[in-house]
């Protein structure tokens, strides 16, 4: 049988816990719904998406549109903030959904999700579909998680966990423009946790209430808004390509006027089709100037921007806001599932197929038997690449169980030290993708490695 790249959620979710990618969040005591645990896997996966984006896109960006130059910096904003900030964006007084009860269930449903909802009593009908239910009015509850500061819980000490990472580049704006020598276009870069009290959170990690986001505030001046939007549109898009999502289940998609949001001047989104269906992975939008200027009224303060190089006499401007805003945990979902793959030709046939830069764990060194002196020879070759990437070694259980172990965790290369290696210093080296074999020097093997993962 062909392999298949197709898989459905219920076995990558079991796979995901049973080789320590995702497991639920406080398991022991039943968990608790909208929350994820990273394992030892899915630790390495997920930093090493992570710092995939951070190189591609702060330390070492594509070049702009027409050769045009532009500089990238970083942030890392503190989850609580002045709740004005929240105010001002608009948050406290709009960021809700509706949301209804059945009085009979006692569950809570958001309305414009009742046909994906399941009944708690019947499972097997959705919210508001059979007889028993009996819903409420809608009414708009606030997706924000509130909290306190200080020692009174009252409303004079009332703050929130930050919904998005955004805000925290719009306040530091002028921060940024008065402590760096940096100038427009600028892009200024933040990775970081979010949180939104989902009503229905779902679909494993993708809708959680802890999440992750990678996100860029790039500003421009109006005029050059249009083609700064194209621009990162395009760029955030071949991303996900050049990491493995090459399939037809991604997607990159336009909104047409009535999608757009109220200071969107154009947005597009980069979506994956899942098993569970075609979801968001990303947005990119030109927010024009709408949350600079918005918290400039709240504030007081002076968010505009003087560049001397236009005009005659320079310019002082608010400036647009090209945003591409992409969720950390829903990018590691949609690599877990483009990576796992079926193939009836293995002994164990779940494999991940992951891009090799966002392998968890890069190479694996074994020594065919515990014994005849192989350790001696693998010790020293794990040692060395261990140095660079993290790798595995392993001497227990026969080797095609270990070559398994390693296919379900992702691992491009593994190399073996058998009998011929003391012969005449070669080992073997197995392929995950295929399960070619070929032999080279033992001293080879860093660099060897190095190529693979240079080439891919």
């Amino acid at each position: 049988m062909a392999e298949a790249k197709s898989g459905s959620m219920d076995k990558i979710v079991a796979l995901c816990k049973r080789r320590g990618f995702i497991f639920q969040s406080s398991e022991i005591y039943g968990g608790i719904g909208g929350f994820w645990d990273y394992g030892p896997l899915g630790t390495e996966l997920k930093r090493n998406v992570k710092d995939a984006w951070w190189q591609d896109m702060v330390r070492n960006p594509p070049p702009g549109p027409d050769g045009r130059e532009f500089q990238m910096v970083g942030l890392d904003c503190s989850i609580i903030m002045n709740p004005k900030v929240w105010e001002a964006s608009g948050h406290v007084g709009g960021f809700s959904d509706p949301m209804v009860d059945c009085r009979a269930c006692k569950g809570r449903f958001r309305e414009d999700q009742l046909d994906e909802s399941p009944c708690p009593k019947k499972p097997s009908k959705m919210a508001g579909q059979h007889g028993d239910c009996d819903l409420t009015e809608p009414r708009e509850f606030n997706l924000m998680f509130k909290t306190f500061i200080g020692a009174l819980e009252d409303s004079s000490n009332v703050a929130y966990l930050r919904p998005e990472t955004a805000q925290g580049i719009f306040a530091n704006f002028k921060n940024v423009i008065d402590s760096s020598r940096v100038k427009l276009p600028l892009g200024i870069a933040q990775i970081g946790k979010s949180f939104r009290n989902e009503i229905n959170p779902r679909n494993f990690t993708f809708r959680s209430r802890e999440f992750e986001q990678y996100e860029i505030e790039f500003f421009c001046h109006e005029e050059e808004a249009p083609i700064w939007y194209e621009f990162w549109r395009d760029v955030r898009h071949s991303w996900y390509t050049g990491l493995g999502l090459t399939s037809e289940k991604l997607i990159l998609r336009n909104h047409e006027g009535a999608e757009l949001a109220h200071y969107a001047k154009a947005c597009a989104d980069v979506e994956y089709d899942f098993p569970f269906g075609l979801a968001e992975l990303e947005g990119i939008a030109n927010r024009t100037n709408y949350d600079l200027k918005a918290h400039m009224d709240k504030s007081g303060k002076d968010l505009s921007y003087f560049d001397p190089q236009r005009g005659e006499k320079g310019e002082r401007y608010v400036p647009y806001v090209i945003e591409p805003s992409g969720g950390v945990d829903r990018s590691v979902l949609a690599f877990i599932t483009e990576a796992y793959t079926v193939d009836e030709n293995r002994a164990s046939p779940e494999l991940m197929k992951f891009h090799p830069r966002l392998a968890p764990i890069k190479a694996a060194i074994f020594p065919l038997v515990a014994k005849d002196g192989m350790p001696d020879i693998a010790k020293p070759i794990y040692d060395e690449i261990r140095k660079h990437h993290n790798c595995q070694y392993d001497a227990k259980q026969s080797i095609g169980k270990r070559y398994a172990r390693m296919d379900e965790a992702g691992t491009p290369v593994c190399f073996t030290i058998d009998g011929q290696t003391k012969e005449d210093g070669t080992v073997t080296v197995r392929n995950r993708d295929d399960a070619s074999q070929e032999r080279i020097d033992k001293s080879r093997c860093l660099q060897y490695l190095q190529d693979q993962l240079a080439a891919d």
